[in-house]
């Protein structure tokens, strides 16, 4: 498929350019040539993505950038890769595609959303996204350890520029300077890890290193490796205990940037733990799969409980979206832990909807913020309902993150629970209902006492910490002007978006085509050497079920009955132990003192460390 691998750069390369052309040119622009030239590219990008998803088929697309790939043509064996590789299969385009059509989606919503430039300049935010969409690109479709790491970079060196746009305010800087500290921590701990990997084989390239380590049995050394370089992934996707830095950096970041931190970014990091793991280390020479399964379960257990419990408690919206999105993420790396090919798909299945209903919520708190100048649902309760189409958005999002049929979160959940379900039965599928409950459920509570003014006025915990979020700075200036039509129109059709993957029997179809080539190590190695192809696994199933739709109603309803419990005068008597004695501890460790969250990224380090070495 030559014709296609010339595609692949072009995926990179479009967003690439298109930044520098709005920072070259941005202050001598008109504000809507920014505009028409940001959606302009971000389109083209994503036009490439698509062309790239039809033309790949159930196969994988290589391509050498700029013909420095290995002497001799095609890589033999051994042979030390020394150019740059993008590898692209349909769960990695996939992800891509997500991440131009989220880009797309925000550059829409954020249509004239700041009144006043930054500095001026109007192209720098669109130039920002721009460069952070190829990053993501970047990360997803290359075939390359260190270039890997480099794109991980340059999207996370964009995300902290977003997330401290507003650098007149102390509290969005202090925010993004948490997210750029300990996120660059972790990737100095990937770079180690990458010497290391480098040191022992010779080589870069993910299906190099995976066949390098098949020639030698494990050791202590790729053990280390293979936890150091896991540190860059697991802290962007947020995975306890390394995620304290995402609840902090979204509740000050535009609501714009939020869109893309939970809709796709973290979900990257999750992705970039099951390719790595699955291309480099799943083989002989690497980590049994016992103790991936083992150790990634008990990670992701954690985090969706972590996630669930936190998101409950939170009355800032932003702070209560980002906590969902870490529960979420718990579930995902459950999917990823099972290594199973149908788990996989209905993770992809989740990814794709989840990236819709988070994005439309934050986009949905962004209304909140430019009409009333807070995002506090105490503050707020009552008060918004003269917005009857943003109420109703609202509490389809909650429903969508509590996995009602025929929602695509639903459609994955529910694979994921069929899968889990076989591996260990009742706990999984009761977690995969715990959380999509809470976590739906804590939405609609807030769309209750936000839109419809249900229940008595929200009372003040003694000792509870201060996350309200009053007082914010509205992020559009003008709150009694008309509503803006892209700030209700852009989370209508990313909801949705996000309905579809679930009622378009297609969409399950082609990634669970997707999750079945990824977990085909044979075939990555193959395609990576230009080798004829091994025989293709079975697809797995990717409908709904009866068992699905079921335990999809039961979260659901799970979820409503716990907003409506949470409005009644009595909840107030029933949550105080549970907050007194389980939830003000969770409270106090996320403290927001960047010390703090450096001490659980070398915790959670050492602790992954211990728990390989002692399955050895």
């Amino acid at each position: 498929m030559p014709d296609t691998a010339r595609l692949l750069p072009l995926a990179v390369a479009v967003p690439l350019l298109g930044s520098v052309l709005l920072a070259v040119a941005g202050h001598r622009l008109p504000r809507l040539g920014t505009d028409v030239l940001a959606a302009f590219c971000a389109a083209a990008s994503l036009g490439c993505l698509v062309l790239l998803w039809v033309r790949t088929g159930d196969g994988r697309a290589v391509s050498w950038v700029g013909g420095w790939g290995p002497p001799g043509g095609a890589p033999a064996r051994g042979a030390q890769s020394v150019g740059i590789v993008l590898v692209a299969d349909r769960l990695g385009l996939g992800l891509a595609l997500l991440a131009a059509a989220l880009v797309l989606a925000v550059v829409a919503y954020a249509w004239r959303y700041f009144e006043e430039p930054v500095g001026g300049h109007a192209g720098v935010f669109p130039a920002l996204l721009l460069l952070f969409h190829a990053g993501m690109c970047g990360f997803a479709l290359t075939g390359d350890l260190f270039d890997a790491f480099v794109f991980f970079e340059l999207m996370g060196a964009c995300a902290y520029a977003l997330t401290g746009y507003r650098i007149e305010d102390p509290r969005p800087l202090h925010g993004a300077l948490t997210f750029g500290i300990v996120n660059s921590l972790a990737a100095y701990a990937s770079l180690l890890g990458i010497g290391l990997l480098y040191a022992r084989t010779g080589q870069l390239g993910l299906a190099q290193l995976g066949q390098a380590l098949d020639t030698r049995p494990p050791d202590l050394l790729v053990v280390c490796a293979f936890v150091l370089v896991l540190a860059g992934p697991l802290v962007k996707a947020a995975a306890a205990p390394f995620h304290f830095w995402l609840p902090d950096a979204h509740a000050v970041a535009p609501s714009p940037v939020c869109m893309l931190l939970s809709g796709v970014m973290v979900e990257l990091g999750v992705y970039g733990v099951a390719r790595i793991y699955w291309v480099v280390f799943a083989g002989p020479g690497g980590i049994p799969h016992p103790a991936f399964r083992s150790v990634l379960l008990v990670l992701g257990t954690l985090t969706a409980l972590l996630g669930a419990v936190m998101c409950w408690q939170q009355r800032h919206l932003k702070r209560l979206l980002a906590f969902s999105t870490v529960g979420h993420v718990g579930l995902f790396l459950v999917g990823v832990a099972l290594l199973d090919p149908a788990a996989l798909a209905g993770t992809a299945v989740y990814v794709a909807s989840h990236a819709g209903a988070k994005a439309a919520l934050f986009g949905l708190c962004g209304l909140l913020l430019d009409r009333y100048g807070s995002v506090d649902e105490h503050g707020l309760h009552g008060r918004a309902r003269e917005l009857v189409l943003p109420g109703l958005l609202f509490a389809v999002g909650g429903f969508a993150l509590a996995g009602l049929p025929p929602f695509g979160t639903g459609l994955g959940k529910a694979l994921g629970e069929e899968a889990a379900g076989r591996q260990l039965p009742f706990l999984l599928p009761a977690l995969y209902v715990l959380v999509s409950a809470v976590t739906g459920g804590a939405v609609l509570r807030a769309a209750l006492r936000v839109f419809a003014g249900a229940g008595p006025a929200p009372v003040d915990r003694p000792g509870e910490p201060e996350t309200s979020g009053e007082g914010e700075e509205p992020e559009v200036r003008g709150p009694g002007r008309r509503l803006p039509v892209p700030l209700v129109a852009v989370p209508a059709v990313l909801l949705l978006c996000s309905l579809l993957v679930g009622c378009v029997p297609a969409v399950g179809a082609r990634l669970a085509e997707a999750a079945r080539l990824f977990t085909d190590r044979a075939g990555y190695l193959a395609a990576a050497y230009q080798a004829p192809p091994a025989p293709a696994a079975p697809v797995p199933p990717a409908g709904w079920t009866a068992a699905g739709v079921l335990l999809g109603l039961l979260s659901a309803a799970l979820a409503t009955g716990l907003a409506l419990l949470a409005v009644h005068p009595l909840h107030r008597g029933l949550g105080a132990a549970l907050n007194r004695r389980l939830v003000l501890p969770l409270r106090r460790l996320h403290s927001g003192l960047l010390g703090d969250y450096v001490t659980w990224l070398v915790v959670g380090l050492a602790g992954l460390l211990v728990a390989f070495a002692a399955q050895r």
